[in-house]
């Protein structure tokens, strides 16, 4: 079974994300454009820059990052 998605901030996400790999490649208003050119198995991501993530957009973001929830968390501590 699956943890329950966490409440996360936009930085907090994008921080992972560049912790596994990924690089801010633009911004354009509000949204933040992620890729990782070194793994091909990580999608090209598109964070918004809002103070909370709600879970299904989250759980997407993981989906195209190729990350579970568990490896998620951890990398967030």
């Amino acid at each position: 079974m699956n943890p329950k998605l966490p409440v996360v901030s936009a930085y907090q996400v994008i921080r992972v994300l560049q912790h596994v790999g990924y690089e801010v490649v633009r911004q354009r208003g509000s949204h933040i454009r992620l890729r990782d050119g070194t793994d091909p198995n990580h999608l090209p991501v598109t964070v918004p820059n809002h103070k909370t993530i709600k879970p299904g957009l989250l759980q997407q973001i993981l989906r195209d990052a190729n990350l579970t929830v568990d490896q998620f968390l951890s990398l967030l501590k």
